[in-house]
C-alpha cells in the first residue's frame, strides 16, 4: 500500500491534497496535518539525524483511514509538508526562538508546553535526538515555510468550514491523527485506543463527542476524551460551535492499523477505516446542539 493507492486530488498545493468537491455536500470535513511525507532534498540536507528518525514525526499512514471518505466525496486535506518541515497543529508564532538564525527582534512569540519540549511549529528535537538540524532556520526561509504552507492549510480549511456551514447550517472538523501506544492507566486497566479531544468542551458541541465515542467504542475500540490529548492549535483555531462551527481531534493508536514495527500499514487498517467511516457519517447527519436535550419533566 503506497501513495498510489490514494485517489487522485481535486487540488493539490506544496501544502495539502484537498479531496471533494468545491461546495460540500456533507457538513463533516477532515483534516490530516501530520500525514506528509514529502521530504525536500534540502530538508534532509539540513538535518543532524537520519530520515528515518524525522519520519517517527509523522503521523504514519494516517491518511489512508480516511481513503473510503475520499471515495465517498467527502471533503478531506490532507498534508503533503513533512511535520518535520512545519508544524501544521501549532501556531504560526509558536516558535523556539534558538531554532531562527535571525529572529526579528520584535517578534512576539507564543511559548507552550509542547514548544519547550522541542515540538514547536519548527520541531527542534525529539526522544533519541537533541538536536533534529545542524544549524538554525534564517527567518527568511522559516517565513516563506509558514506562508506557503502553513497559511494555505488553514485558509483551505476555513473556506470549507464557512462553505459547509452556508451550505447545512453548521461545520464539523474531524482532525485526524495517530499515537503512540499509551500505557494503562493502572493495574488491570486497557489503555484507550482512540482520544477524542474538543479543547475540554470549547471547540465542539458535547453531544458530537458523546456521539463519536459512543460510534468508536460500537467496534469495540476503547475511547478516552481530552487525556492525555485535548486537541491543538488547529481544532482551537477552527472550532467556535457559538458561530455553528464545530472541531474534534482524533487520535488513534498506531497499533490498530500498522504492523507490528509500526512502520507499515498492517491488518488493522480495514477495520479502523470502518470506524473512521462509521464515524464521519455519523456525524455527518447529527444535529450538533450545545448539548442533549433536557427530558421532558
Amino acid at each position: 500500500m503506497n501513495d498510489e493507492a490514494l485517489p487522485t486530488p481535486c487540488l493539490r498545493e506544496a501544502a495539502f491534497d484537498l479531496f471533494g468537491a468545491e461546495l460540500p455536500d456533507r457538513p463533516v470535513i477532515l483534516s490530516v496535518p501530520h500525514a506528509g511525507r514529502d521530504y525536500p532534498d534540502a530538508l534532509l540536507a539540513a538535518a543532524r539525524v537520519r530520515p528515518g528518525l524525522l519520519r517517527r514525526l509523522e503521523d504514519r499512514w494516517v491518511d489512508l483511514l480516511a481513503r473510503p471518505l475520499i471515495e465517498r466525496g467527502f471533503s478531506v486535506l490532507v498534508a503533503r509538508a513533512p511535520r518535520a518541515m512545519i508544524d501544521l497543529n501549532r501556531h504560526e508564532r509558536e516558535v523556539d526562538p534558538g531554532m531562527i538564525a535571525d529572529a526579528p527582534r520584535d517578534a512576539a512569540w507564543h511559548s507552550s508546553a509542547k514548544l519547550r519540549g522541542g515540538l514547536g511549529l519548527f520541531p527542534r528535537r525529539m526522544p533519541g535526538a537533541s538536536e533534529l538540524w545542524q544549524r538554525p532556520l534564517c527567518w527568511a526561509e522559516a517565513r516563506e515555510r509558514i506562508e506557503t504552507l502553513h497559511r494555505p492549510y488553514h485558509a483551505a480549511i476555513a473556506h470549507r468550514m464557512r462553505a459547509a456551514r452556508d451550505a447545512h447550517g453548521h461545520a464539523i472538523l474531524i482532525d485526524l491523527h495517530s499515537m503512540p501506544p499509551l500505557p494503562p492507566a493502572g493495574a488491570g486497566q486497557t489503555p484507550p485506543g482512540v482520544v477524542l479531544g474538543d479543547r475540554f468542551g470549547r471547540s465542539a458541541s458535547t453531544q458530537l463527542m458523546a456521539l463519536a465515542a459512543e460510534i468508536v467504542e460500537s467496534h469495540g475500540v476503547s475511547v478516552a476524551q481530552n487525556h492525555p490529548y485535548a486537541g491543538d492549535h488547529l481544532i482551537e483555531r477552527h472550532g467556535n460551535p457559538d458561530r455553528g462551527l464545530h472541531a474534534l481531534q482524533v487520535e488513534i493508536d498506531r497499533r490498530l492499523y500498522l504492523d507490528a514495527a509500526l512502520e507499515q500499514p498492517g491488518p488493522g487498517v480495514a477495520r479502523m477505516q470502518a470506524v473512521v467511516t462509521d464515524l464521519a457519517e455519523a456525524l455527518a447527519v447529527e444535529l450538533p446542539r450545545a448539548g442533549y436535550a433536557m427530558a421532558a419533566e
